[in-house]
């Protein structure tokens, strides 16, 4: 008897992602091989991204492939639009179950249950009352595996749904943590991302700390590296800036998101900072390290950004040492307090904000890089080859293409930088000292 086939696909953060895996490692147990997401396969699973109304476009267009490619298949959608939006997921003919975010854990349990439906089955609650946990690391690369820390968020920033949608803030046992750790390295990965929606509150449920997890994952053997994904400014504190930097296995890598760069904006936002404090942070990172790759998360266009907040936001980020900008721009969320703020900003001078930013980030990005032109960095090589080239990442995040072959893959290698391209990708060549 062949062996039933399973596809799955991810959409938005590396969260999404690592809980995709997860689901999809559930059913192994129940004789499905894995096969590529848009193959002919018996179940798929989606796991939705609603951050901006892009994302909800781009999680119906992948629920509508996995219908047209697998038409027989049992399609199962879940994630943050089918918590946010199950009924835009119901007017979809085709999809078989809808689980909302607190449901995701049952999906596994359900592994064995699932079959076509005449009609849409839907398991869904309110997230803020029954939250659950996903336990989840993925194993889609054969280098790097994501671990989730944590999830939820306490914040409510007045342009954001994911409260909403994820819930409260939560977290396991570091006992537990350290344990999936210890099994991701007997996976044979390297490294590890440590991910969640708002990793630096760890702590919540268990009264443990984000530093102590640190502490106790950096004991592990067989992990050659850790990488931090984002981390909020106001959470970031020195003590944790200084442990990544002095910690060999803890990449000096941060990816902080600012938002704004005026200090009233950060007030109707209602982020925990301000721009005295954020900068700090990116001043102690510099100065402890100055080949640490600092990335920064702005929004532009959120309604109350006049042209005068726009320009102190601009000059602010202008001023920062910082390696990259991820720019985005603000989309109109359900259920927020930005929809009341004034005054709205017109769609066309949100995408010429918009182009300022990536201008800069531009700006940025080019002197960071140049400066390590030369350099000697370490290099884990992923099982990307093209034209002969293999493809990996330094420990600052720097992606590099050298003269390789597959015997390098999930190796770390000192690589010579010798030139970047207009990518951003640094050609270089194996240091043999």
């Amino acid at each position: 008897m062949s062996k039933k086939r399973l596809s799955y696909f991810a959409l938005g953060c590396k969260l999404n992602f690592a809980e995709a895996s997860a689901m999809a490692a559930a059913f192994k147990p129940f004789d499905y091989e894995l096969v590529r997401f848009g193959e002919n396969a018996d179940l798929v699973i989606i796991n939705t991204c609603s951050v901006t109304e892009t994302a909800n476009k781009k999680s119906r267009k992948a629920i509508q492939k996995a219908i047209r490619t697998s038409p027989q298949a049992v399609i199962v959608v879940t994630g943050c639009y089918a918590q946010l939006k199950p009924d835009d997921i119901l007017a979809i003919d085709g999809v078989d179950y809808i689980f909302g975010a607190g449901e995701k854990s049952a999906l596994a349990e359900m592994a064995d249950k699932l079959e076509k439906q005449t009609h849409t089955c839907i398991l869904h609650s309110d997230i803020r009352k029954s939250p659950g946990f996903l336990s989840a690391w993925s194993a889609g690369e054969r280098t790097r595996s994501f671990l989730k820390v944590q999830d939820g968020c306490d914040n409510f920033c007045s342009y954001c749904t994911i409260p909403l949608a994820r819930g409260k803030s939560r977290n396991l046992p570091i006992k537990t943590l350290t344990s999936q750790a210890k099994e991701i390295a007997e996976n044979g990965f390297r490294e590890i991302i440590l991910t969640g929606v708002n990793i630096a509150d760890f702590g919540k449920t268990t009264g443990e700390s984000f530093h102590e997890l640190l502490k106790s994952l950096s004991q592990i053997e067989g992990i050659d590296r850790f990488r931090l994904s984002s981390t909020e400014p106001d959470l970031l504190h020195n003590e944790l800036i200084d442990f990544v930097l002095e910690d060999p296995r803890f990449m000096p890598h941060f990816h902080i998101p600012l938002q704004s760069g005026s200090d009233e904006m950060l007030r109707m936002m209602r982020r925990k900072y301000d721009t005295s404090l954020f900068a700090g942070r990116i001043e102690r990172i510099r100065k402890a390290d100055p080949s640490a790759f600092i990335g920064i998360d702005l929004i532009v266009g959120v309604p109350g950004e006049t042209e005068e907040r726009f320009r102190e936001s601009y000059d602010f980020a202008a001023s920062l040492d910082v390696s990259f900008i991820h720019v985005f721009t603000y989309s109109e969320r359900e259920n927020t307090l930005a929809m009341k703020h004034k005054p709205v900003v017109p769609n066309s001078i949100r995408k010429d904000r918009s182009r300022l930013f990536h201008e800069l980030s531009e700006k940025k990005s080019i002197p960071f890089y140049q400066r390590h032109i030369n350099q000697v960095r370490p290099v884990l090589f992923e099982a990307s080859m093209k034209n002969g080239m293999i493809h990996g990442f330094t420990d600052n995040y720097l992606r590099v293409a050298v003269p390789g072959d597959y015997a390098s893959v999930n190796q770390i290698r000192d690589v010579r930088l010798d030139s970047v391209n207009e990518n951003g990708i640094f050609i270089g060549k194996i240091h043999k000292p």
